[in-house]
């Protein structure tokens, strides 16, 4: 049997937070819940996930921050970060960018949308995993 991508999702609204995590339950999916920026923080670096779904506006650290931090250290910076917030100015896509997001998805999206990226990015991160190892 395959063995499921495992996504952390760090959201600090409970709803949403559990919305997110039915809908990539659903398609077959191991969810790793944190809801807010220090222990998606904590939970990333010691679950190691295949892929980090981020909301930008939380208690205790921001997700820029988180972001930054696990972009700027090799042993995490190859796990896909998709920002997942309200935030729909480019002056924040932009800033998600330059801390080292791989993908920027507004909230109002629907949910297809958001697998299509996840689906998108775990393959392009396991390609770059096969060419460094082969």
């Amino acid at each position: 049997m395959a063995k499921k991508n495992r996504i952390l999702v760090v959201e600090d609204e409970p709803g949403l937070r559990e919305g997110i995590k039915a809908i990539l339950e659903k398609s077959d999916y191991e969810v790793i819940l944190a809801s807010d920026g220090k222990e998606g923080l904590d939970k990333a670096r010691k679950e190691y996930p295949d892929l980090i779904i981020l909301d930008l506006m939380m208690p205790k650290m921001d997700g820029y921050k988180v972001c930054r931090l696990l972009k700027f250290d090799s042993r995490y910076k190859q796990i896909p970060i998709v920002i997942f917030t309200v935030r729909a100015e480019k002056k924040d896509e932009k800033m998600a960018y330059n801390t080292g997001a791989d993908a920027y998805i507004t909230k109002t999206l629907e949910p297809k949308e958001l697998l299509d990226k996840i689906e998108e990015l775990l393959k392009k991160s396991s390609r770059g995993e096969e060419s460094k190892n082969g």
